[in-house]
């Protein structure tokens, strides 16, 4: 147990649980992602809304999320240590410039994963703290004809405070009434410095992926000629171009929407 705690309390060990950490957080983002496309669906909400409550009523994917937000706190106390630890090894700057192709990413981690951090307790606070714990979030009725399919949405007013959710079926009618969360997302990003904050956001998410999933490989000695350049492309045009892209699209069309 003692060689097990000093090699977590190494600096290999806490750049393996950063690997760790950051690799399910990129799990997670693919997920997240999954999600918040139900926004662009033209259905009042329905797809998202209904998203929403299950992340927050479903007992495992409750235990996933808290597991989440460790991974978060660890992750980010983690690479300050590292940092502080860097920076008490080598108080000096180097007397010659120093010439290895260091990436800007690479060179600016500290900075990109600050800018993020304030992010995420900006983004928690404003709907999952809102959705979870305050009455800021309103609720959407949903009724679904089960013959026809279709749907039809109007604002639900909870007949007693303590109502969380409901699905219930009349006359071959599915009613669904949920936390109108779709509802808050519109109302948020009719801020324009929130939409730039937001998409300035998802460009430090694009930097700091760019190195640190590809890094992450490295820290786990999961390095291989063939593998390699499949875990570079992954990292390149899926972590750091088209994820930040479609979380960034979504406060822009918003944005747009808002303004008609």
């Amino acid at each position: 147990m003692s060689e097990i705690k000093q090699t977590l309390n190494s600096s290999l060990g806490k750049k393996l649980i950063m690997a760790l950490t950051g690799l399910f957080l990129c799990t997670f983002l693919i997920v997240h992602l999954a999600g918040n496309l139900q926004l662009f669906k033209n259905d009042g909400g329905y797809g998202f809304n209904v998203y929403a409550n299950f992340l927050t009523h479903f007992p495992p994917i409750e235990v996933i999320a808290y597991i989440l937000y460790l991974s978060i706190l660890v992750h980010a106390v983690y690479a300050l240590v590292l940092t502080i630890q860097n920076r008490k090894a080598r108080p000096v700057g180097y007397e010659f410039t120093n010439k290895s192709p260091a990436t800007w990413s690479s060179k600016n981690m500290g900075l990109l994963g600050s800018i993020l951090f304030l992010f995420i307790v900006i983004h928690m606070n404003d709907f999952w703290y809102n959705y979870k714990y305050t009455n800021k979030v309103g609720y959407k009725e949903y009724r679904t004809d089960l013959a026809t399919n279709q749907t039809t949405s109007s604002v639900y007013t909870p007949q007693t405070a303590d109502f969380e959710n409901s699905v219930s079926t009349e006359n071959n009618v599915e009613i669904v009434r949920v936390k109108d969360l779709q509802a808050r997302v519109a109302n948020s990003f009719t801020s324009l410095w929130y939409v730039i904050f937001y998409v300035v956001a998802m460009g430090a998410v694009a930097f700091h992926l760019l190195h640190g999933f590809q890094s992450a490989f490295r820290t786990l000695g999961w390095v291989h000629r063939k593998y390699t350049p499949v875990v570079y492309f992954i990292g390149t045009w899926f972590f750091a171009v088209i994820m930040p892209i479609g979380f960034a699209l979504m406060p822009v069309v918003y944005y747009i929407q808002s303004l008609k």
